[in-house]
């Protein structure tokens, strides 16, 4: 057993202990398209919730027009992500985030991607990313704080990569599929995997040999 350790009260600035980044397409009132990073989203079955600032050109977006595209990005881009971290669509950009961000109305452009048209929203994809999901945001509320807007997005369509499909199958195969990871305002990618839930329908090689064996 490993030795135990006596625990130490920390008070982090920030909390962003490992979770995947997304990069979110919505529509802004003149009709083009503004592109998001963000990094708390986490699924409920066929609802992503996703949490973002509330004075934010996103959040503006989903509060007037609901469509969006929850694109996630592989490791490999995450330069194009800092690219648009210090970018708003906002104009004129919020007071509290006029410091560290600057207006950007071409978020694609200046990101290095490329749009790629959805099939049941307005707001395109992003063709670099492995997985998009097509939602549209049911349910837009401020979280308790008041900073923070939590929104609950149903999933319409998901596109994936054929690379990151088991084939025959409607599976995300998870050796192939990596995330990319924000942990404490640093980017990761998933390291080897170290099991799976009893409840997988993806089981490793290994396993299917070993069940054959026994």
């Amino acid at each position: 057993m490993p030795a135990m350790t006596s625990h130490v009260p920390i008070e982090p600035s920030i909390l962003y202990f490992g979770t995947p980044v997304v990069l979110l397409s919505t529509e802004n009132a003149d009709g083009s398209f503004n592109l998001a990073p963000m990094s708390s989203a986490w699924a409920l079955g066929r609802t992503v919730v996703l949490g973002l600032g509330s004075r934010g050109q996103t959040a503006r977006n989903l509060r007037d027009r609901p469509e969006l595209v929850i694109n996630l990005p592989g490791p490999e881009l995450w330069p194009a992500v800092e690219r648009l971290a210090p970018l708003t669509g906002r104009n004129p950009v919020p007071e509290a985030k006029a410091a560290h961000f600057r207006f950007e109305p071409r978020k694609f452009a200046a990101a290095g991607l490329r749009e790629q048209p959805s099939e049941t929203v307005r707001p395109p994809r992003v063709a670099e990313c492995p997985l998009h999901l097509e939602a549209r945001a049911e349910r837009v509320r401020p979280d308790a704080s008041g900073g923070f807007l939590i929104v609950e997005a149903a999933v319409r369509k998901v596109h994936a990569d054929p690379r990151i499909v088991l084939p025959g199958t409607h599976h995300v195969d998870p050796g192939a599929w990596s995330p990319l990871i924000y942990n404490f305002r640093h980017y990761f990618g998933l390291g080897p995997e170290l099991g799976h839930t009893f409840r997988s329908e993806t089981p490793r090689a290994g396993d299917h040999a070993a069940a054959a064996g026994g």
